[in-house]
């Protein structure tokens, strides 16, 4: 006996059961499908960029968004890329602005970044030591922001030689050269602002100053012995004695004290204070406040000559003489 809960389907049930079963099938393949093909595109492009930034304009499309992230190879797929972006948040659910990819990251992470306005903009510490030079401060500032453009802020900022601060900055990944200079720049003139009355008082110029201190930065580690150092150099100058300071050589051809040569003694450069009297033309390295302190407020004393041993003592001399035998008795 049939049970009047079991009687045949009518044609037009059968059909569009059948149809229904299909479309499930077709969709489920379809979603298999797609997973299989997005397991090979989850990870991120073996030449990912790592610390790149990335525009996304205002206005633009999922489409044109995914196709930029492949093209930067932020991602494998553009296609993926769009479909999970899609799937996931909707086809208008593209945050624009600048984006900082650091790390690969897969690419349901970059999905989800892209359609949250998750812009990875965290402020890196650059610390800039005391006497580090401009091409040095490029170098410390490139080594932590590998997008930053060191050749652009060399051009635009060797001029600004000794008046860059030296001090800890935190400087988004998207930082420019310009941002860069301008920050180190204004920091200078606010650190040294309260000496300003100090300068003028002393006759000299800031220029004068700030290079006095760029030297005695280089040639002493103490502020008592800088302070020490810059009166000996302030009044070799003023008897119309050349400087000879070995600090400069950094400056002309990288070499310190104990990789001089007579040759490089003789060296044709406006900075070699061997050969030429007076300060050099400009500072050689950004000082930092207490050598700007001491070259404003040198130490008279009856010496006129120094050298610091291979243990960083300072030796002083009234004459040639006994400078010489210091020579030979600290630096064999």
């Amino acid at each position: 006996m049939v049970s009047e809960f079991a009687q045949p389907l009518s044609p037009w049930k059968r059909w569009f059961s059948l149809k229904k079963n299909r479309s499930l099938t077709w969709w489920g393949s379809f979603v298999f499908v797609f997973l299989i093909v997005g397991f090979f595109f989850i990870g991120a492009p073996a030449e990912f960029p790592e610390g790149a930034v990335i525009e996304i304009p205002n206005g633009v499309t999922l489409n044109d968004v995914a196709v930029l992230l492949e093209e930067r190879s932020i991602v494998r797929s553009a296609m993926l890329f769009k479909g999970l972006v899609w799937f996931g948040w909707g086809d208008e659910s593209v945050v624009s602005g600048q984006y900082v990819f650091k790390i690969p990251r897969t690419i349901f992470g970059i999905a989800d970044r892209i359609a949250h306005g998750k812009y990875g903009l965290d402020a890196e510490k650059v610390l800039i030591p005391e006497g580090a030079s401009v091409r040095e401060a490029a170098f410390l500032v490139k080594k932590k922001i590998p997008t930053f453009d060191d050749k652009r802020f060399l051009d635009i900022a060797l001029s600004d030689e000794g008046y860059l601060f030296p001090d800890t900055y935190r400087f988004l990944p998207n930082v420019s050269p310009e941002e860069v200079r301008s920050t180190m720049r204004n920091n200078f003139d606010v650190r040294t602002l309260e000496f300003s009355g100090k300068v003028v008082a002393s006759g000299k110029t800031l220029r004068d100053i700030v290079t006095m201190a760029s030297i005695v930065e280089e040639e002493a580690k103490t502020f008592h012995t800088r302070r020490v150092i810059a009166g000996i150099l302030w009044k070799r100058i003023a008897l119309g004695i050349p400087l000879q300071v070995d600090a400069v050589f950094v400056y002309i051809n990288g070499k310190n004290t104990y990789q001089l040569t007579t040759n490089d003694l003789k060296i044709d450069s406006p900075y070699n204070t061997y050969k030429y009297k007076g300060l050099p033309p400009g500072p050689i390295t950004n000082p930092g406040i207490e050598s700007f302190r001491a070259a404003l407020e040198p130490i008279e004393t009856p010496y006129l000559f120094y050298l610091s041993d291979r243990e960083g003592n300072m030796h002083y001399a009234r004459t040639f003489e006994e400078h010489i035998k210091n020579k030979n008795r600290y630096l064999p």
